[in-house]
């Protein structure tokens, strides 16, 4: 089967004491899995209680397969979650942990080399063994290539970044990942994508501006969304919601436009329900397309 491969971290994130499966390429994964793709996820887990705990999540969740490893060294990642008075999270990530040891394997080979899409973020290539099993990964691929720049200071080097924006199709940020990137202010922020571009020759860059929609250079055009009004509950997994369905809109051919739309609406939605992956509720997603 032609799978979608989401590939990197899975952890824990914790809101006190509660609990709560996540990682954003786990979060993509199964956001594309709601809305009917054919997807896979690789990572690794610690074997330990948390390990296993995620492992059986995954099963529950239909996302487990053989492209999840179990290191007997490094524990299973918790991440403390911090949410200030507007719901935007701020995290405290531990290392190494056990997605920091991906190894390349005979199984995640084929399945890169038969995905139509990679989708990858920059968090599980901060450690030079997963990153290097990624990077062989995107070698031996024609698929589409998706980097979710997703910075979490201080877990990134901007040479990393940059090895992995060269290597990428689509390129999908936020503002102030954008404003770190590409430079200047929303003034100026479609001078800096063409420019950013002529030097990373991605085909496709897309800027979230969270309450504010998001932008999209695509087939050497630009395209806005102004954004979906939504009572925040909290962030966490709304801009892996977004991405999900802008991979799933370029896979299928979309236009621009609706992909945008649809994708700010689903993200909109998550914004609006506590933790990454709430179940769809297709009322009031097509209530925001109204609004």
């Amino acid at each position: 089967m032609n799978n979608i491969l989401c590939f990197g971290e899975i952890l824990w994130d914790t809101f006190g004491d509660e609990k709560v499966a996540g990682g954003a390429p786990m979060n993509v994964a199964r956001h594309l899995a709601q809305q009917g793709a054919d997807v896979l996820f690789a990572s690794s887990v610690g074997n330990d209680e948390s390990g296993q705990g995620l492992i059986q999540f995954l099963k529950d969740g239909g996302l487990y397969s053989n492209l999840i490893q179990r290191d007997n060294k490094l524990p299973t990642c918790e991440v403390t979650v911090q949410l200030d008075a507007l719901g935007q999270a701020t995290y405290i990530i531990p290392q190494p942990v056990s997605w920091d040891n991906i190894q390349t394997t005979e199984t995640l080979n084929e399945a890169a080399i038969n995905a139509p899409a990679i989708v990858y973020g920059s968090l599980a290539c901060r450690e030079a063994t997963t990153r290097d099993t990624l990077l062989n990964l995107l070698n031996e691929t024609t698929a589409l290539k998706v980097f979710d720049v997703n910075l979490r200071p201080p877990h990134y080097t901007l040479s990393t970044i940059e090895t992995l924006v060269a290597g990428a199709d689509v390129v999908k940020m936020n503002e102030d990942e954008a404003a770190l990137l590409i430079g200047g202010n929303t003034h100026n922020l479609k001078e800096n994508i063409v420019e950013f571009q002529k030097k990373y020759h991605p085909k496709t860059i897309c800027v979230t501006r969270g309450e504010n929609g998001a932008m999209a250079w695509h087939d050497y055009a630009f395209y806005e969304h102004p954004g979906c009004p939504v009572k925040v509950v909290d962030t966490v997994g709304a801009g892996d919601a977004f991405l999900a369905t802008f991979v799933n809109g370029l896979l299928a051919n979309k236009p621009m436009p609706a992909i945008l739309e649809q994708a700010c609406r689903i993200g909109a939605f998550v914004a609006g329900k506590r933790g990454a992956n709430p179940v769809y509720e297709e009322s009031e997603i097509n209530f925001m397309k109204r609004q």
